[in-house]
C-alpha cells in the first residue's frame, strides 16, 4: 500500500514563502516520478512541477516558473516543493502524486497515486 502525505500548506501573504513537503512510504520511493498539482475553488486541477525519479529532471508550469523549486531526497522519501514570491493566484489545494516511470509525467491520469491535499492560501 503506497501512501502520499503532503505538509507545509498555509496561510502568507503575497511575496512570502512556503515549502511543501511531499512524504511517500510503502514502496521503493526512488522509482516514483512525482508531481504537484492544484485546484483552486471553481477550477480544474491544473498541473504545477514534476521531477524524475532521480531528481535529475524537472519540469514546471509557466505560470510558476522561475519562482517554485521541486526537488526530492530519496534518502528521507520525501519531495519538496519550494515556493517563493507567492502571489494570490497561486491560492489553491496542493495535491502531491506518484507514479513508477523513467521520466517526468505531466498530466493526473499519468499517476497512480494522490495525497489528500494542503491548502495554500496567498494574501494580498
Amino acid at each position: 500500500q503506497v501512501q502520499v502525505v503532503e505538509s507545509g500548506g498555509g496561510l502568507v501573504q503575497a511575496g512570502g514563502s512556503l515549502r511543501l513537503s511531499c512524504a511517500v512510504s510503502g514502496r521503493t520511493f526512488s522509482r516514483y516520478a512525482m508531481g504537484w498539482f492544484r485546484q483552486a475553488p471553481g477550477k480544474e486541477r491544473e498541473f504545477v512541477a514534476t521531477i524524475s525519479r532521480g531528481g535529475g529532471s524537472t519540469r514546471y508550469a509557466d505560470s510558476v516558473k522561475g519562482r517554485f523549486t521541486l526537488s526530492r531526497d530519496n534518502a528521507k522519501n520525501t519531495a519538496y516543493l519550494q515556493m517563493n514570491s507567492l502571489k494570490p493566484e497561486d491560492t489553491a489545494v496542493y495535491v502531491c502524486a506518484a507514479r513508477e516511470g523513467l521520466t517526468v509525467y505531466y498530466t493526473p491520469r499519468d499517476y497512480d497515486y494522490w495525497g489528500q491535499g494542503t491548502q495554500v492560501t496567498v494574501s494580498s
